[in-house]
Order: structure tokens, then sequence, then C-alpha cells
């Protein structure tokens, strides 16, 4: 599973572990995942076995990241997903399955999935994908991303409305091209020569300008405007 940092610090300083949930209908599959994080320095803060049980379980902890399953005995890891985000709005959902299928991909995207692995992922795949889903990256199998951007570049190819967007500064729409190919905050400020700070402060304006939510909605956006060229 993957590694890296993005763990948010507590009063004292120190780096506190992130708070993970685990969905998933198979006991033995689930009670494994939860011990490798935990293994790994994670707080596995909540587990559970299907839709309704997800969102009551995330409602009363909040975790950061929830690793869920697309195939539950109540219903989708997609209906799990926007269940889950309605009651714990900061938490950024993982899915973790074993199907590549097209629909289950772009279901669990459009509920607010934040990426998508395959269960046959490596331990230290998922470490490094539950990290990165925590510092707000999106992250998927490799091939299924191309699908994504396939999906939302015919979206925006559509016929449409005439587009009413805010508009951007230029630093902002340089900044939101360079969000779209997939670079962080950090490797960002390295190429425009600004601090860490200054980009994430560009984003933040940008999301607020565009109303959106999250940084993979921000990509989303990028996609469908063609700023990922």
């Amino acid at each position: 599973m993957p590694s890296g940092t993005g763990e948010p610090a507590d009063d004292d300083g120190a780096a506190a572990a992130l708070r993970v949930m685990v969905v998933d209908d198979h006991p033995i599959w689930r009670e494994g995942v939860a011990r490798d994080l935990a293994e790994e320095g994670f707080d596995v803060v909540a587990t559970a076995d299907g839709v309704g049980a997800a969102a009551r379980r995330a409602g009363a902890v909040a975790p950061d990241v929830v690793l869920m399953d697309m195939q539950l005995p109540d219903g989708t890891g997609a209906e799990a997903t926007a269940g889950v985000l309605e009651v714990s709005p900061d938490s950024r959902v993982l899915v973790l399955s074993a199907s590549e299928e097209r629909d289950d991909v772009l279901q669990a995207v459009k509920a607010g999935a934040s990426g998508y692995l395959v269960k046959s992922a490596s331990r230290a795949e998922l470490v490094a994908a539950v990290r990165a889903t925590a510092d707000g990256q999106a992250v998927f199998t490799p091939g299924l991303a191309g699908l994504i951007l396939g999906e939302y570049r015919r979206i925006s190819a559509a016929p449409g409305p005439v587009d009413a967007r805010p508009t951007l500064t230029d630093r902002e729409t340089e900044v939101l091209r360079l969000v779209a190919k997939g670079l962080s905050a950090k490797q960002i400020g390295t190429r425009l020569s600004l601090s860490h700070r200054t980009v994430e402060n560009h984003v933040q304006a940008t999301m607020r300008k565009l109303q959106l939510g999250n940084r993979v909605e921000l990509t989303r956006y990028a996609i469908e405007h063609g700023l990922d060229e």
C-alpha cells in the first residue's frame, strides 16, 4: 500500500495519523485492509459492510479518507459514496474494487469519489494512494485515468449552452492548467517561481470563483474546458 506525508498536525505540531474508514462486505478482506493500514500508521476509526452502515459511521467519526468497495449488499459503492459525503462532506472517498467496468468507475466519480483503485493494487500502492487522496489528489489505477479523461472530453465536446463561466486572472488560469496536468502545489510553485502558499491561495480563489468544492472538481472543470492540453 502507498507511502508519503500529508497527515494533519496536532496541537503540539506533531503529525497526527490519517483517519481512515474501510467499507467492504467481505469480512476477511475488510479486516485485512484495516490491519495493513493500521500497521502503516493510519488510524482506522471505523469499518462498515454496506451503504447504510457506511453513512451512519462516517457521520459519527468523520474520517479523512474512506476506502470504498463498489459491490455492497444493500446498494452500490456510488450510492454509499454519495451517502458518506452527505453526512461527512470533508471526507474523501477512494474506491478500492475488483471491478474495472467503465460504468462502475464513472458512477463512482460522479458520486464524488476522488479516485479508483482495483484490488490487485499492492500494499505500497494502496498506502500511497490513501495519503495522496488525503492530500486532495485524484488517484486512479493506470488505464482508468484515461477512461475518465476520455469521458469528460466527450462531454465537453457535446453541444451545450453558451459558456458563462467566471473570469479567471492569467495567473489563476496558469495554475489551473498545471493542476489539470496533475502537478502538486509544490511542483507548480517550482515551475512558476511561487511559494507553496501562494499557489494554494490561487487554487482556493479559483475554486471559490467557480463554486467548486475540491481539487477533483477543479481538475474535472479544467478538462471540460480544454485547459489540460
